[in-house]
């Protein structure tokens, strides 16, 4: 069964929360510090682009490999990163509490995109 249009445009609207509550976590606040963040979001698909020839299948198995390990380390390294730069900042007092919780819910948003796509493009395997 092949991705809907409503899956889709769900993941679009997804995705797109996701970038807008990234750039509210910095006008809000007045402090474009948070937008440091979003570099990780370009950062995490591109091992599976490069890697794994833009699937997402080969993070959930146990094949390794070189290229395929780097991959895995690459995403992994990007994932945290996405979550260490606002804690870093805030611990530098560079951006306040209000925004490093919306850097959160949009991480948080931004992961539950990618794991719907991970489950369509599993369906679409089959």
């Amino acid at each position: 069964m092949a991705m809907t249009i409503e899956g889709l445009a769900g993941l679009a609207f997804m995705f797109s929360s996701s970038i807008l509550l990234q750039i509210l976590a910095c006008a809000l606040y007045n402090n474009w510090w948070p937008m440091l963040s979003a570099l990780m979001y370009i950062l995490v698909p591109m091992p599976c682009l490069f890697f794994g020839g833009g699937s997402t299948q080969f993070l959930t198995s146990r094949d390794g490999g070189g290229w395929i390990d780097a991959a895995k380390f690459l995403t992994g390294a990007s994932a945290v990163g996405s979550i260490a730069i606002p804690i870093i900042l805030r611990h530098a007092d560079l951006i306040g509490n209000g925004a490093m919780w919306i850097e959160f819910f949009s991480f948080l948003v931004f992961v539950c995109t990618v794991m719907c796509f991970h489950h369509a493009n599993l369906e679409d395997e089959w």
